[in-house]
């Protein structure tokens, strides 16, 4: 047993064994956390100023390996995950992806994690909501269109009570009072039932292409939502959103169409 002071004076006794631990080399440290789940991850970088500093490196081999463990090599190598650029962003990304236990019967989700796939089924109009829902905080997301968009094909959010799945080609996201979503199509707004004006209000705004990243930005400070389309901000869409879970959503007609979703976390002003 030995002692040290701190930073009050008063004295603190410890093992040999816990200071080696704590105090152990980064290499060492890092090799040991990546053996541990998301949740004692947390715990960790709660103990001591050292393990927070290892943990908060964002590319370290910790996040590198629970990376590779976790998301598929096709996605690692895709350019899907060029938006956000460390090992740990891109874990975040996976873990606030598409939930394949929240969609349409006729939607699934593909084995990367972050694309969603329709199956051509006539006359319905199918949904899928994130894992994550958000009530507090700023949030920004890409969601990326890789197939043809139909007659409607609907980005937004919802609650968990928004239905996913209804008969016909309709605007499904916004078809309610819980659920809020931009027509890429005819470039309108979308809640309960309505069509709540053009968007985005620019002079011959030109019309969304394939493969284009649309970001969404829903802040719950201001319960807002806003869109950004090639880094150029549009404005907000939506205001007075409710005091509820908010999940990030699409809706689509278009069977084998492909959507992809990539959370990118909290958006940087300016």
């Amino acid at each position: 047993m030995n002692y040290l002071f701190t930073r009050n004076n008063d004295i603190d006794y410890y093992d040999d064994d816990d200071y080696a631990i704590a105090y152990a080399p980064d290499h060492i440290l890092e090799n040991i956390f990546s053996y541990l789940n998301l949740k004692d991850l947390l715990n960790c970088s709660l103990v001591c100023k050292n393990w927070y500093k290892v943990l908060n490196d964002e590319n370290n081999d910790v996040w590198r390996l629970h990376c590779f463990k976790r998301l598929a090599e096709e996605v690692m190598k895709s350019d899907l995950l060029s938006t956000v650029t460390t090992y740990k962003s891109k874990l975040r990304a996976f873990y606030h992806a598409w939930n394949p236990h929240d969609c349409s019967r006729n939607i699934y989700v593909k084995p990367n994690g972050f694309t969603l796939h329709r199956n051509p089924v006539a006359q319905s109009t199918d949904a899928c909501r994130a894992k994550i829902g958000f009530r507090q905080g700023r949030h920004a997301w890409e969601v990326i269109w890789e197939g043809p968009l139909g007659t409607v094909a609907v980005v937004g959010i919802s609650t968990k009570e928004a239905p996913l799945q209804c008969q016909g080609y309709v605007g499904l996201l916004g078809s309610d009072e819980q659920s809020w979503g931009w027509n890429l199509v005819d470039n309108h707004l979308l809640h309960n039932g309505d069509t709540q004006g053009h968007y985005p209000l620019l002079n011959n705004c030109p019309k969304y292409q394939v493969g284009e990243r649309i970001r969404v930005i829903l802040d719950c400070e201001d319960n807002t939502l806003s869109f950004e389309r090639n880094y150029e901000f549009l404005g907000v869409a939506f205001r007075g959103l409710p005091n509820k879970k908010l999940y990030p959503t699409v809706s689509a007609v278009y069977g084998n169409t492909e959507v992809s979703m990539v959370y990118l976390g909290p958006p940087l002003d300016g």
